[in-house]
């Protein structure tokens, strides 16, 4: 953590409990403790952050736990998750104005030389340029297709005229979109998936081939949560988001085909992966690989399948409920209690 960090974070720390009455509504105090469900305001008990203690070490004020996942950290943390964001920069502004402290000038930087058209770097520099989807044409059309909880979704982001080409002598067009970062087991980005939109958001942009990805993305993934011993994996965002309405805390990774679905990589520590397939001969084949390469090294693969072509189509069209029926019945046991939602998120 760089000193401009410790300090930002040091300051939030002796405002814990407003900062926790702002950021981490729907918490209430207990003592010297704010207790929540976690760090992205999920309702609940489970995580607990310390409003009194020491300025730095164990026990300071404005560090905090989260029992159920071990995950930890301090205020800045709260913020880049309850706020979806990426970038430092983002986290340290946000921090600031919540601080009234004024923010500094952006030293100018020497012009870049561009990007190979779809390498990584060039979807590094797009995610860069996106914005965080909250207000944005991103929330209507996700509403629209029935997701409702963008708790952690710091992995998309939103472009307001992403560059669009129908082939390769056709003009370019622009239309918001929404950009999807696509990283390692490290956290690097590697690539980029990019789903144009409607203006209103009220579905794709009327264009050919409205999903596109670009970068490295083999073994890669949009990642939603940190995966240690359990983690879900699927093929397409529209579907990962729909299994998260109704297991709000499993760490899940969107692949964006079955082709890379079944070479998707495994963190270390993992010990059980669900398998999120769509009902179809390619989701059928996805399935098939990731559960022997699973088994191959050690690890539990169950397979959730749908009630009808995938999660998001049940979500829309047999609704919640029946949806977490559906994905109860197929998770071990021991993670119903750990990962799924009573109610409807």
């Amino acid at each position: 953590m760089s000193d401009n960090a410790s300090d930002l974070a040091r300051r939030m720390a002796m405002q814990a409990e407003a900062v926790c009455r702002h950021y981490l509504s729907n918490g209430r105090r207990e003592g010297h403790y704010w207790l929540v469900g976690d760090a992205r305001n999920t309702p609940g008990r489970s995580m607990f952050v310390r409003l009194k203690g020491a300025e730095s070490g164990k026990g300071a004020a404005g560090k905090w736990t989260d029992a159920a996942t071990g995950e930890h950290g301090d205020l800045l943390d709260v913020i880049r998750e309850t706020r979806g964001l990426v970038d430092f920069n983002d986290v340290a502004d946000e921090a600031r104005t919540f601080l009234s402290l004024p923010h500094p000038e952006r030293q100018s930087s020497p012009r870049q030389a561009p990007a190979p058209t779809g390498s990584p770097e060039a979807a590094r520099r797009l995610f860069a340029m996106s914005q965080p989807i909250p207000g944005t044409v991103v929330e209507t059309y996700l509403r629209q297709r029935g997701i409702t909880a963008l708790h952690g979704t710091g992995s998309l982001r939103f472009h307001p005229r992403c560059y669009y080409r129908p082939g390769e002598h056709s003009p370019t067009e622009s239309w918001p979109a929404i950009i999807a970062s696509v990283t390692d087991l490290g956290g690097r980005i590697t690539g980029a998936h990019r789903t144009w939109l409607a203006p209103d958001g009220g579905g794709k942009a009327p264009v050919d081939t409205p999903r596109r990805a670009m970068g490295d993305l083999l073994g890669h993934a949009v990642r939603f949560g940190v995966a240690h011993d359990v983690m879900a994996a699927g093929e397409g965002i529209e579907t990962i988001l729909s299994l998260r309405m109704v297991a709000p805390r499993m760490p899940m990774v969107a692949a964006l085909s079955a082709a890379h679905l079944g070479a998707v990589l495994f963190p270390a520590t993992l010990r059980r992966l669900y398998i999120v397939r769509d009902d179809d001969t390619a989701g059928d084949i996805a399935r098939d690989s990731l559960v022997a390469r699973a088994n191959a090294v050690g690890i539990e693969a169950i397979a959730l399948s749908p009630m009808l072509g995938d999660l998001n189509e049940d979500l829309r069209l047999i609704g919640i409920s029946a949806l977490r029926a559906n994905v109860r019945v197929q998770l071990a046991p021991e993670d119903v209690a750990r990962f799924i939602a009573t109610e409807a998120v």
